[in-house]
């Protein structure tokens, strides 16, 4: 039986969630979905390393939280060159982490609680460790298993030389070769080589994974990377010797990134995911120019892609309610609905960001902290606990990640020799990378890694994060934990509808009002006096006199 959440006001019970509509196609355009690091999350054999029992044990706990879905990062077999985003087997669950048992057993109990489960799909790349790219190590230069991947002689007269010019995400070239003298690209970690997508064989394998797993229960799919599928392979192979997002093209014919024939691609997908009933969703993680993000989310093809613009934006109500307007735009023109992000597994956790000065370099911060600290984490909390308010009143998805809904900053302490993230190594040793978003999270404040696990964590974890334990927020009725519980449940009442109307009038300040007879006001750096209405859910302290204090969010039920 779910368990009943603590009300830190009175309020209008939604329809409970294990009553809710699991055939609804359209249950995509305005979710919660909570993003679950697997190997972070909660450890239930005691290795050290987060796993499906110790998720399954947590699933009252996703109830309570009041999430609509699941989003479960990659939890396939994996050497971890890539904290599992180098795949070797797409239709397994990597033995550290359970089996496809213990899954189809995940995917019950959450069912169970009328919640979704979305999964990573990697397939821009595989692991090392895939058949195929084994296969193609044997194979000879011209194979069909080669062909599967994007191998190349390379250049000068002994081919000593990489066929192009192009470099990894991670630093370095993205080119590795082989004993017999040929390269293969990959544009992440050498332990992550690149497919061939002009090959009808590679189109059919994925069309296969996403049946597999649909086959399984799962309702959607988050698409890693979904922008880099196809490629200019026309020899001699062009020059890109550097990868910045304001380089991209935005006319279809960039030689790497966001071209026209990737949504081919992705046009085969819809048609497989609509062989269900009822379809199953995906949402592009894209970085693409803002003009040609919608083609993702087109109906034909995903139905929905990340928009990660306020991740890059300063707390300040001009850039927030310009790109919220963007989002809302691009969405309506795509026929999709928004999705709210601030963060994830690859960035620094918004409870820090928001803390920092508005000219922080968040690279040098990472590689100074803990010998220069200047976060203010009293305020970065006030404005992370902000501005996940105002998304949460948006129409459209919200994407949390775990973590977030107690308010956890980002860990930045972690020593060198402990970190796992390939950045820190193929980047010279300049930037620490993503696992100080991706330590295991506390559940309690005390014992063997707060909670996480009965055999101590992969990433070590700082004292203080005692003070944001599940166990301590839970019994305090002002924690973020209350506040998320609060508000989603709210949201799930109150939600009614993609229409919002911004209200104009005050500097600093976005006010909204949406579907339903309710509004959402924001303060960046200034009070504000609350319109009249009964007060649903606040950030902040608000006294008699109705003054909303700065860097806050409320939620106010019209008096009509």
């Amino acid at each position: 039986m779910r368990r009943v959440c603590k009300r830190l006001q009175p309020y209008r019970a939604p329809v409970p969630r294990t009553e809710r509509d699991l055939t609804d196609p359209t249950w995509w355009r305005n979710a919660v979905v909570y993003q679950v690091y697997p190997r972070s999350f909660a450890d239930g054999n005691g290795d050290g390393i987060g796993d499906l029992t110790g998720l399954i044990d947590r699933v009252p706990y996703l109830a309570e939280l009041g999430i609509d879905a699941v989003w479960l990062s990659p939890f396939y077999p994996s050497a971890l060159a890539d904290g599992g985003y180098d795949v070797d087997d797409y239709r397994d669950v990597d033995p550290r982490i359970g089996t496809l048992e213990q899954f189809d057993d995940l995917v019950d109990a959450l069912h169970a609680e009328g919640i979704r489960i979305v999964v990573d799909i990697v397939p821009n790349h595989s692991g090392s460790g895939h058949a195929w790219f084994r296969a193609a190590l044997a194979a000879a230069p011209g194979s069909p298993e080669r062909a599967r991947y994007i191998f190349r002689d390379g250049l000068g007269e002994d081919g000593s030389q990489p066929p192009s010019d192009w470099v990894s995400h991670f630093g370095g070239p993205a080119w590795t070769r082989v004993p017999d003298g040929q390269w293969y690209l990959h544009l992440f970690a050498p332990e992550q080589p690149d497919f061939d997508w002009s090959n009808p064989e590679v189109r059919e394998e994925f069309h296969d994974v996403l049946r597999f797993w649909a086959d399984r229960g799962v309702d959607g799919f988050r698409v890693d990377v979904a922008h880099a599928l196809a490629k200019d392979l026309s020899e001699p192979l062009p020059s890109y010797p550097r990868i910045h997002r304001d380089d991209l093209k935005d006319d279809g014919t960039d030689i790497l990134f966001d071209r026209d024939e990737v949504h081919e691609i992705f046009r085969g997908w819809r048609s497989v995911m609509n062989e269900y009933d009822p379809p199953r969703s995906a949402v592009a993680e894209a970085w693409a120019s803002p003009a040609r993000l919608p083609l993702y989310a087109r109906p034909d093809e995903l139905g929905q892609t990340f928009e990660f613009d306020l991740v890059l934006e300063p707390w300040s109500a001009d850039g927030f309610r310009r790109t919220i307007e963007t989002s809302l735009a691009r969405a309506r023109a795509a026929g999709a609905s928004s999705t709210w992000v601030l963060s994830n597994h690859d960035l620094v956790r918004h409870a820090t960001r928001f803390g920092l000065p508005a000219d922080a370099d968040l690279p040098a911060w990472l590689m100074a902290h803990g010998r220069e600290p200047v976060e203010d984490r009293r305020l970065g909390l006030a404005r992370a606990r902000a501005g996940s308010l105002l998304l949460l009143a948006l129409p459209g998805s919200a994407y949390l990640y775990q973590g977030e809904e107690l308010g956890l900053p980002e860990v930045a302490d972690i020593p060198f020799e402990a970190l796992e993230d390939p950045i820190w190594e193929r980047d010279g040793h300049t930037q620490k990378g993503r696992d100080g978003a991706r330590v295991p999270l506390p559940w309690t404040a005390d014992g063997p890694s707060f909670g996480f696990g009965a055999g101590g964590s992969h990433l070590p974890q700082p004292a203080w994060f005692a003070d944001y334990a599940v166990a301590v927020e839970e019994a305090d009725p002002d924690s973020t934990l209350h506040l998320y519980r609060r508000a989603l449940a709210l949201r799930a009442e109150l939600t009614a509808g993609e229409g919002v109307r911004f209200v104009d009038g005050r500097d600093g300040v976005i006010e909204v009002e949406r579907d339903g007879g309710w509004r959402c006001v924001t303060t960046f750096g200034v009070p504000a006096t609350l319109p009249a209405g009964e007060i649903l859910v606040a950030t902040a302290p608000i006294g008699a006199d109705r003054v909303l204090p700065a860097d806050a969010t409320a939620w106010i039920r019209d008096p009509a």
